[in-house]
């Protein structure tokens, strides 16, 4: 099929891109021409602004593309736009959406894909939580052939390691320097990265796939590690000595920091477990990349390019401290 990818230069986009080209698919990317492509040759391009409406018609006419896998819509607006310029011009649509779409706590786990959705956890997972409904309307209405895929933590080459206070990669320096770092709660919490390669294989086994029209999967990592694990592995593989942690609870964080606790508030705090049994089914979905193996070559990644900032670069020596000072006060007082 000759695929329109809209992105197709961003993390999960870059591995999608070079599965297809190796699944034999023509594949064009649609962006704005601003960031380094690390693609294969055969890529065509087309620039544009994907929320000017001229540019994205523009596109799908000098393209003529079979599906679109629209990795860049993160507004029911985009995603109205992108219907009303791709009803009835292609056979499938593909939607990159979030697990952040469904309400935390979590009724149960695992989460499958009925899960309730109200209320939101984010705007960003109310946002995406519309757009999936604009584009399965879109499905229902007969405009096109729609599938919607909701991953969860990727990870990999070309971007960073998470962490309690965000993405700065200043932490992985603490890390190798031996520094205490802070961890939310007590580090029992599960997460699950999963590595872009394999979130990837997922997408291109959707296209073109008839039994993935009009349904919904989670691609998600199948390795559920608590925080203080996380942490442990991302020591393990720099040889650094097993790191400090620094307990502090997640309303204290997040009143003490709320400018670096956004994504602790909707995502870290609450144990996650996705089913991916549907994805396994359908796409023929597997987790390949241990976390171990992945966080190497995405520290490797890093470190080649010097992208690991100075142990040094944040507040966390002052957070580590105030929590320090208010806990020995505490402890001498009763």
């Amino acid at each position: 099929m000759h695929v329109l990818i809209i992105g197709g230069t961003g993390l999960i986009s870059t591995g999608i891109t070079r599965q297809l080209v190796d699944s034999e698919h023509e594949v064009t990317c649609f962006t704005r021409g601003e960031s380094d492509a690390r693609v294969p040759e055969t890529v065509d391009f087309v620039h544009g602004d994907r929320d000017e409406r001229a540019d994205l018609t523009a596109a799908r006419d000098e393209v003529d593309p079979d599906c679109v896998l629209d990795m860049v819509c993160f507004s029911p607006d985009q995603a109205e736009q992108a219907v009303d310029v791709f009803a009835d011009e292609v056979e499938q649509f593909v939607f990159c959406s979030t697990v952040d779409v469904y309400h935390r706590p979590l009724d149960t786990n695992p989460v499958q894909e009925d899960a309730p959705r109200e209320p939101p956890v984010s705007d960003y997972g109310a946002d995406k939580a519309e757009c999936e409904d604009i584009f399965m309307a879109a499905h229902n209405r007969g405009d096109f052939e729609t599938t919607i895929i909701r991953p969860w933590c990727t990870y990999g080459e070309g971007g960073t390691v998470l962490h309690t206070l965000g993405q700065g990669s200043y932490f992985l320096d603490r890390i190798r320097q031996g520094k205490p770092v802070v961890i939310h709660g007590d580090g029992q919490t599960l997460w699950g990265p999963c590595h872009r390669d394999d979130v990837a294989r997922a997408f291109v086994n959707a296209v073109g796939n008839e039994t993935a029209y009009g349904e919904a999967y989670h691609v998600t990592s199948e390795e559920n590690i608590t925080w203080g694990q996380f942490y442990e592995t991302v020591a393990d593989v720099m040889d650094a000595p097993d790191p400090e942690f620094v307990h502090i609870p997640t309303e204290i964080l997040a009143e003490a920091v709320p400018d670096r606790t956004g994504m602790l508030l909707a995502h870290f705090q609450f144990s996650t477990v996705f089913d991916n049994s549907k994805a396994r089914r359908d796409l023929d979905f597997e987790y390949t990349i241990t976390f171990e193996e992945g966080v190497r070559r995405t520290i490797e990644w890093l470190e080649e390019r010097d992208e690991i900032d100075d142990w040094d670069s944040e507040n966390d020596d002052e957070i580590i401290a105030a929590w320090r000072d208010a806990t020995g006060s505490f402890l001498e007082g009763v």
